[in-house]
């Protein structure tokens, strides 16, 4: 099982990631078993993601300092071999995040791009009235389009949902399940994304590495959402629910 196999590896996933969810990521990779860093300054990314078994591009709370560093970081990893995911937050809102994220994908290799729908849209380039970072509304064929990213930039796209879809450009897979307060809790995107990081390196078949990722994830919310009712315990109890899985793997998911 996948989340019981990063506890064995405990990989180092080097996260250039927003302030808004930095905490929740590093205690949902510790919780893991993986080990979190969250280095973004231009005079040491290059040598901490040297370290590290995958890097994760988070634009989330976007500024030049940052982005200078996400360039760097993500070149020094593509020369070193070492797996790059972006997770694009609110790609759609403004100029500037839309434009940034066309810079990265036009100058780093990435292995995944983990997304929202309205977040795909602005890398397609679909019409799409994003609402913030949030996934917004439009009107566009999910599977297609994700397929034609995955094929252009050579690499693995997830878009989550109510379903996932996972695809690299010539497969694809829908994967059911979760449970609805996971939207009600900032940050749980942003952590599946540093999470498929610690997947991608977790094995020789990525593909399946990472669908079996999204897999336990809902699983994960599930088994929160029957601890507590209450969203501010939500947080909590996903946190704890993943690492039981990570530990105790399907007996876990038995409510």
């Amino acid at each position: 099982m996948i989340f019981q196999t990063i506890r064995q590896q405990q990989p180092l996933i080097h996260c250039i990631t927003n302030y808004v969810v930095a905490n929740f990521q590093a205690n949902g990779l510790l919780a893991l078993g993986a080990s979190p860093v969250m280095a973004d300054d231009s005079q040491e990314v290059e040598e901490m993601v040297a370290m590290a078994q995958a890097l994760l591009i988070n634009i989330g709370t976007l500024n030049t300092r940052t982005k200078n560093a996400m360039l760097l970081a993500g070149k020094k990893a593509n020369a070193l071999g070492i797996p790059v995911i972006l997770d694009p937050v609110g790609a759609g809102a403004t100029t500037y995040r839309k434009e940034t994220v066309q810079y990265l994908l036009e100058n780093i290799q990435f292995a995944v791009i983990r997304c929202n729908i309205g977040e795909l849209a602005a890398i397609a380039n679909v019409d799409w009235q994003q609402k913030g970072v949030d996934s917004g509304h439009g009107s566009m064929s999910l599977e297609t389009e994700a397929l034609l990213v995955a094929q252009r930039y050579n690499c693995i796209v997830i878009v989550t949902g109510e379903r996932d879809l996972i695809t690299n450009g010539e497969h694809s897979q829908w994967i059911a399940g979760g449970h609805p307060q996971m939207t009600e809790v900032t940050g749980t995107g942003c952590l599946l994304s540093a999470l498929c990081g610690a997947a991608y390196v977790a094995g020789n078949k990525p593909y399946n590495q990472l669908a079996e990722t999204l897999t336990y994830y809902k699983k994960a919310a599930v088994l929160a959402s029957a601890f507590t009712a209450d969203i501010g315990d939500f947080q909590i109890a996903l946190l704890n629910a993943i690492h039981r899985l990570s530990k105790d793997g399907e007996a876990s998911c038995i409510l």
